[in-house]
């Protein structure tokens, strides 16, 4: 029996190096047809098809997260023309994530400055404006970061890569407006852009209030299982920063292992739209971070194999060819 399980895992995974990875080639899929069919036909064009587009754009910038630590695809070349794919669903280039997020953000800073996308970039006494409002400020300062950081000398080949993503986003996206100029402008550019603006969100909704200085109480996790079966467990954070080699169809299964006893529990949420709404909506201040307490809760836990913050962004670094 295990030689038959193993056999059509390869049968499977012959394209991809998991098979888990279908459940995001599906999601692109049925992204990308839908944004098509809206533009070529008629008939679509209505608000309940361009909801499902704005939320597959959102689950599109998960699967460039996703994708953008390790590649779904077992050809070099493949995954790097994926990327160009997923950079038209979203309108930016994905390898954005190389310096934004797998470098400044999963270590909290760029070299001893602010993350691009740090929480306290916002503060308005009216949470929810915090909420509206972050994509407004995160996002110049990461593409700034991003600019920057590509400038830099040894840094040709993503340059390369950013532009065939940035031509192949624009350039699609420019061609759509010529087919039919209204309906691309609300049936694609609005799917695109919302979902570029949610994944900022994400980075205010998963650190506020959280301790970055922390180990393990740096992330609030979202550990309901229908969301992270659809979210392709995105929402098991705390996790991920720590250990962002690990496979995402594996989180849940490292979350209890390794974060649960070391967490302050709070930080677990069951559901994501319970937290907005508690949050954001029935609250209008912002909530104070019991860091001490958390300290507290850490500190009593069972000591772990985890590296140092300097040490995983070194390796993080080897991984991706980086030079400083």
């Amino acid at each position: 029996m295990n030689a038959t399980h193993s056999t059509r895992s390869d049968a499977r995974s012959w394209l991809v190096k998991h098979p888990a990875e279908w459940r995001q080639i599906g999601i692109v899929t049925v992204y990308l047809a839908l944004l098509f069919t809206m533009v070529l036909v008629p008939a679509f064009r209505t608000l309940p098809s361009l909801a499902l587009a704005c939320a597959l754009s959102f689950l599109n910038t998960v699967v460039i997260h996703n994708h953008l630590h390790l590649g779904i695809f077992r050809s070099h070349a493949l995954n790097l023309a994926w990327r160009c794919v997923l950079s038209f669903g979203a309108l930016y280039p994905a390898s954005a994530n190389i310096p934004s997020h797998n470098l400044v953000h999963h270590h909290f800073d760029d070299d001893g400055q602010p993350d691009w996308a740090a929480p306290e970039r916002v503060g308005f006494r009216w949470h929810l404006l915090n909420l509206l409002h972050f994509p407004n400020v995160a996002g110049p300062h990461t593409f700034n970061g991003v600019t920057r950081w590509g400038a830099l000398s040894g840094r040709e080949d993503f340059r390369r890569q950013y532009t065939r993503e940035m031509v192949f986003a624009f350039g699609l996206t420019g061609a759509l407006l010529l087919v039919d100029f209204w309906a691309t402008l609300f049936f694609v550019l609005i799917p695109q852009l919302y979902g570029a603006r949610c994944i900022l969100r994400i980075n205010l909704i998963q650190h506020d209030g959280c301790d970055t200085a922390s180990d393990y109480n740096h992330s609030r996790n979202f550990v309901g299982r229908l969301f992270n079966w659809v979210m392709c467990n995105n929402g098991y954070h705390t996790i991920h920063h720590n250990r962002p080699g690990v496979h995402w169809s594996e989180l849940a299964r490292e979350h209890e292992r390794e974060v649960v006893a070391r967490i302050d529990p709070k930080l677990d949420e069951r559901s994501m739209l319970a937290y907005l709404l508690r949050t954001f909506v029935l609250h209008l201040r912002r909530p104070a971070s019991p860091v001490d307490a958390r300290r507290a809760h850490e500190s009593n836990a069972a000591p772990s194999s985890l590296a140092s913050r300097a040490e995983r962004r070194m390796e993080v670094e080897a991984e991706l060819g980086v030079t400083r």
